[in-house]
């Protein structure tokens, strides 16, 4: 069974927003501090969710629900990206972990923008800490795996076939 677009934008949104309280449950609730690779993963899905709200409220057809699934395609892959750099650092050995650096807010108040993005994604020791598990996974290898499924949802509307609600924008 096929679901219409707007359905598929509509559930994105839940997913998306499901996600944004689940991290405010670990930190406020359960009080674990996200490092600034966990907050840049947390503004991707933040757009992503922004994304597909927009297009449930636009209803587009075939060309603009095509926009609004490649816009979620591309920020998709640039969240799992971070998520998978993000792992990798987890996962890399006690010897090979970088120094923990100075908070998110430090590096943006005192550094250009480009170079604290730059900064940020290259990682530090409290981005290697593992605070959190299910089934053996860390917080940023779930997120990787909903990164995985957005995108796979942005790729089906993107390479939609032509339905009854596809006809134009």
């Amino acid at each position: 069974m096929l679901f219409s677009s707007r359905t598929v934008f509509v559930l994105g949104f839940l997913f998306c927003l499901s996600m944004l309280l689940v991290a405010g449950y670990f930190q406020f609730i359960e009080h674990l501090e996200p490092c600034p690779l966990c907050i840049l993963q947390r503004v991707s899905i933040l757009v992503i969710g922004i994304i597909f709200l927009l297009a449930a409220l636009h209803g587009p057809k075939m060309i603009g629900t095509r926009i609004y699934g490649s816009l979620i395609a591309l920020f998709s892959l640039v969240g799992g990206s971070i998520s998978a750099w993000h792992v990798r650092l987890q996962n890399l050995p006690e010897d090979q972990v970088p120094s923990c650096g100075p908070g998110l807010n430090f590096m943006l108040d005192n550094f250009p923008l480009s170079e604290a993005i730059s900064m940020v994604l290259r990682g530090s020791g409290e981005c290697a800490e593992v605070l959190w598990t299910f089934m053996g996974l860390s917080i940023p290898f779930w997120t990787l795996v909903a990164f995985v499924v957005l995108l796979i949802v942005g790729f089906t509307q993107l390479f939609k076939k032509d339905n009854s609600d596809l006809t134009w924008i």
